[in-house]
């Protein structure tokens, strides 16, 4: 399952994100009691505009904290430039100068139905609930109109 999970999230940080490579780790935290769940994105960009992708992340947190109000920063965006005098090397790619981008979230679950750790699970769920609503919404709709 873990397999499945770090293909199938690294296939739609390329097709959905539209990332040249995407890649994606899971690290597995055996701690107790359980921590919340985080993740950290790693992005690299030419070019960027830097307080327009602050802008960009700052803006989707908000859209879905809507739904899932657990969902956070837990830190502020962070940005490394990279340039001619020290370009990262990417295996298989060859070397990059720009901007690495670095997005540190958390998300604590609602503890309805699963415990606060559960974050992973609890925006899946929260997700659903949000799209059955709009689904919902656009039918009741059509049948008013």
């Amino acid at each position: 399952n873990i397999d499945e999970f770090t293909e199938t999230t690294a296939k739609g940080i390329e097709e959905v994100g539209g990332a040249r490579k995407g890649k994606a780790i899971i690290v597995l935290n055996p701690a107790e009691p359980p921590m919340i769940m985080r993740d950290t994105v790693f992005t690299l960009s030419s070019g960027a505009d830097e307080p327009a992708i602050e802008a960009s992340i700052e803006a989707m947190v908000a859209k879905v904290n809507a739904y899932v109000p657990g969902y956070r920063m837990k830190q502020k965006v962070q940005f490394e430039r990279f340039g001619s005098n020290n370009p990262v090397k990417i295996p298989g790619l060859g070397t990059f100068e720009g901007i690495k981008t670095s997005v540190f979230l958390e998300v604590e679950g609602a503890a309805h139905y699963l415990p606060a750790y559960a974050g992973n699970l609890d925006i899946m769920t929260s997700a659903g609930i949000a799209t059955a609503e709009k689904i919902a919404a656009r039918r009741l709709a059509k049948e008013t109109a």
